[in-house]
């Protein structure tokens, strides 16, 4: 079994999490696995999606850690999060700052990823032991709050969520963005023509220019 910090490392050598919605279980499924096959490690399942703890829970029988990091997003509370846990998640994402979630993943020793939109909030979370900091709504700041952000408090991990595309994902890398988080930029096209290789493909050009943004040659990620 990685570890936390093993875990938390290949989250950010990938730069990236594919945030998955779904109207359903099984499309969801198959969305998770377009994604996984573009190269993208990372995947949060968001309580959104109906019947998410058992798709976790799927997903934790069925691929390893290695092959795959399962995360449960959407999470508004510590009951949530203990639940989503106990079935195999390996981190959670909150679209909030909720203390007492952040408080239940360190007993359990799994990366907590709250939502923060402003600099006290920051600052909390990462007395609290935040390992990412997602920047949420992401489309409300832009690339250049990483830079304003980071000037006092260099030592945070922020992952932008939300506003977040092909367009601009290099911007926010460049910006100082330790990864993001893509979800219907990567799936929406896909899911609308129930053409999944479309996911597939969206999915391995984000690991392409996240690669490139960081000054890197593309290695493959299965």
């Amino acid at each position: 079994m990685l570890k936390k910090h093993a875990q938390l490392n290949r989250i950010l050598e990938a730069g990236i999490v594919a945030v998955i919605r779904a109207d359903n279980a099984e499309k969801a499924l198959r969305v998770i696995e377009a994604v996984r096959k573009g190269g993208i490690p990372a995947i949060e399942v968001t309580m959104t999606v109906p019947g998410a703890v058992e798709v976790i829970r799927q997903l934790a029988a069925s691929f390893s850690e290695e092959e795959m990091l399962i995360g449960a997003g959407t999470v508004l509370d510590p009951e949530t999060a203990r639940a989503c846990i106990l079935v195999g998640a390996q981190y959670i994402v909150s679209p909030g700052f909720n203390p007492d979630t952040v408080r239940l993943c360190n007993r359990y020793q799994k990366i907590c990823m709250p939502g923060c939109a402003t600099v006290t909030e920051i600052i909390s979370a990462l007395e609290l032991g935040v390992d990412v900091v997602k920047l949420f709504p992401g489309e409300l700041f832009g690339p250049q709050a990483i830079k304003a952000i980071r000037g006092p408090l260099p030592q945070a991990n922020i992952m932008p969520t939300g506003g977040v595309s092909l367009d601009n994902v290099e911007q926010w890398i460049k910006a100082g963005a330790v990864a993001v988080g893509v979800g219907s930029d990567i799936t929406k096209q896909g899911l609308a023509e129930g053409n999944y290789d479309l996911i597939t493909e969206k999915a391995r050009a984000y690991v392409e220019k996240i690669a490139r943004a960081r000054g890197r040659s593309l290695t493959p990620i299965c």
